[in-house]
């Protein structure tokens, strides 16, 4: 199924958005600087005004950055922490890491069909046992643990023999190529260890304790498609969330 226009131009406007966020780190600007102008930045970046456009307001919509009339877009106070990320933004994991600037790599740890437990049924509305791809895997920055997650998806969105995908790809695309794409999710966060049986298997222990970021992502038709428990290495990575009046 080829790429639709608008997923393009999204993915376009993600970029940007994490190039814009390098030119603040690379200029050392501090909140309450002013950016460069939005033809400053189209000729820094070899991009249209208007794409230059979309991404600054996708950074407004995240509280990054602040729009005065008439003087210009300055940054506001979390613009400047550039290790955290907005959990407000859905994207995948490899794409959260590469905009934190890591060079990542996934490691395939396990894929099996297994039976739908509980709270897995639960999340993803099927019934207990149902059959569920659950895949497991090491995301690897600069050659370090940085997460270790758990998706586990309905079999049915995923069909095929197990041993003829690479698993090490994008679920989210593998999962859109299906007619299956997740545009959101809803999330919650914790501080844990590692379960045990988990990490002494895969060695994970030493670096506890772990933000656990537990998922369930949903197409745009509202119908569950993954089921994920991603441990974020806490001393690596952070969030941060946009509070409005």
């Amino acid at each position: 199924m080829p790429s639709h226009p608008t997923s393009r131009a999204r993915s376009t406007v993600d970029r940007l958005r994490d190039e814009i966020l390098a030119i603040v780190s690379s200029d050392g600007l501090v909140p309450g600087d002013r950016l460069p102008t939005e033809q400053e930045l189209a000729d820094r970046l070899g991009i249209s005004r208007s794409t230059i456009r979309e991404a600054l307001r996708t950074l407004e919509q995240e509280g990054l950055l602040r729009a005065v009339q008439g003087k210009g877009r300055f940054l506001s106070a979390i613009g400047s922490l550039r290790v955290e990320r907005p959990v407000t933004k859905y994207e995948s994991i490899t794409d959260m890491l590469e905009g934190l600037g890591y060079e990542v790599s996934n490691v395939v740890l396990d894929v099996a069909e297994v039976p739908a437990e509980p709270v897995v049924a639960r999340h993803l509305q099927l019934a207990e046992g149902d059959p569920v791809l659950r895949i497991v895997r090491l995301r690897l920055g600069d050659e370090r643990p940085l997460v270790f997650s758990i998706s586990t998806v309905p079999r049915s969105m995923l069909p095929g023999p197990v041993a003829h995908r690479d698993w090490s790809g994008s679920l989210s695309r593998a999962l859109e190529l299906q007619g299956h794409a997740p545009v959101s999710s809803t999330a919650r966060i914790s501080a844990v260890n590692v379960p045990e049986p988990y990490a002494e298997r895969y060695s994970l222990g030493e670096y506890d304790p772990w933000l656990l970021v537990t998922e369930t992502s949903v197409t745009a038709e509202g119908v569950p498609v993954v089921y994920a428990t991603d441990y974020h290495r806490g001393s690596d990575i952070a969030f941060n969330v946009l509070r409005r009046l």
